[in-house]
């Protein structure tokens, strides 16, 4: 394709998307249900044609030299298939938002005023290697009454083409528009540059993916986006933390998936007990593959085996079998690191101390913070959404793990008999 003919396509992608929102912000909830069960009882039976089209994408990926982070990210393996019907059928059984009246007061002059929850419209949704990210997407948005136009990163295109194709045939089974959900069909990356400068097609752009793509993204685009930076997340090991559980909280928020935003890439240890508790879990971390950076304080602990960290260690989202490791001298030095260098996204603590715990809450500014818990919690269906679309690390439109309130808006409605102002 030229990139008059990559402009023209968009366009035209758009204007049915448009189309699809309205039928969309009418549909019943059972309407919306009917498909997400459709959906997910084609993408059961397409066990085989998925997973026969995802291999042609990692064997792709294998020969381009993809790292071993974005195989993973990129393969369907079949309890990833599992979770995503789930995830589907979960939604599904989700209180629609589309409709909801809520702040509802009569006021002096007799008129009732209040908000109703209604879809935003078109969602554009750019993001790389994940395929299930395809039928989430779809999922949330279709639940929450709006269109959605996808692009997928052209590293898992035959699997986007394949869940996408068990998308539309679940919409048509349900009577709605199989244009509510649009997987781009190109690759080429002008698709992109188009999707964020149509204003009058799409409502507002998600992007998920690497650095690079989102700051691009955010400095390009004419349509309002929600972003999703990088997940420099910390876990901090307190002096009055539970020794077993601070130790399987860190060994499972580094090693449970390397390849996730919400993976531990920083663990912070109190200096009172970094002696004892380090020890134990560097064996655990080194026999599961783990490369360890730590601070002067960790390596005199650790010793050689331990690399020493650099100050871009503790800025970097590693996405892979690293953790840098700094002892600090208490919650406060905690605190100052994970200001200067978290990226909002999830940061943890392991204490005992109530007062301490509350603290931690209230003066951490990131989008999930926790006491006591792994940072892998931080996710959509973890949390009870279903999915999500993204976990966002700005402040509006939505925070955190973007479910199906995430992706409405609301407008103010009033209930007369007949008043006039006066």
């Amino acid at each position: 394709m030229t990139i008059d003919d990559v402009q023209a396509y968009m366009q035209e992608t758009g204007r049915r998307a448009r189309a699809a929102a309205r039928v969309l912000a009418a549909a019943t909830t059972a309407q919306k249900n009917a498909a997400l069960e459709a959906m997910a009882d084609i993408l059961d039976r397409s066990r085989e044609k998925l997973a026969g089209e995802n291999r042609k994408d990692l064997e792709a990926g294998r020969e381009k030299g993809l790292s071993d982070a974005l195989l993973d990210r990129l393969e369907l393996t079949p309890a990833r298939i599992d979770t995503m019907i789930e995830g589907l059928r979960q939604i599904a059984a989700l209180p629609d938002p589309i409709g909801e009246i809520f702040d509802l007061k009569y006021r002096p002059s007799g008129i009732q005023v209040g908000r109703m929850r209604v879809p935003l419209g078109v969602v554009g949704i750019i993001y790389e290697s994940r395929p299930n990210v395809t039928a989430d997407a779809a999922a949330l948005c279709l639940k929450s009454g709006n269109a959605t136009v996808l692009r997928g990163g052209s590293e898992a295109f035959h699997s986007n083409q394949a869940i996408a194709a068990a998308i539309r045939e679940g919409l048509e089974k349900a009577g709605l528009p199989g244009d509510s959900v649009q997987v781009v069909q190109t690759t080429d990356r002008a698709a992109v540059g188009a999707m964020i400068t149509l204003p009058e097609y799409i409502d507002v752009i998600i992007p998920r993916g690497g650095k690079g793509l989102i700051e691009r993204i955010s400095n390009e685009a004419r349509v309002p986006v929600i972003k999703h930076l990088d997940g420099i997340c910390h876990v901090y090991v307190d002096d009055e933390a539970d020794p077993q559980k601070a130790f399987d909280v860190a060994l499972n928020a580094k090693t449970q998936r390397y390849g996730t935003c919400n993976t531990m890439e920083t663990l912070l240890v109190h200096d009172t007990v970094a002696a004892d508790f380090l020890p134990r879990l560097a064996e655990a971390m080194w026999e599961k593959g783990v490369e360890l950076r730590g601070c002067e304080k960790t390596r005199t602990i650790l010793g050689e085996k331990c690399l020493p960290a650099t100050e871009e260690d503790w800025d970097t989202e590693y996405l892979a079998p690293i953790l840098s490791i700094r002892v600090v001298d208490g919650i406060d030095q905690a605190m100052e690191h994970i200001e200067a260098h978290s990226s909002r996204h999830t940061d943890a603590i392991v204490t005992e101390n109530y007062t301490k715990a509350r603290r931690f809450l209230q003066e951490v500014d990131s989008s999930s913070v926790m006491v006591n818990a792994s940072t892998r919690f931080a996710d959509g269906f973890e949390y009870g959404l279903g999915a999500e679309i993204g976990i966002s690390t700005d402040k509006f439109h939505a925070r955190g793990p973007v479910g199906l309130e995430g992706l409405t808006s609301v407008k103010f409605i009033v209930l007369g008999d007949g008043q006039v102002r006066q």
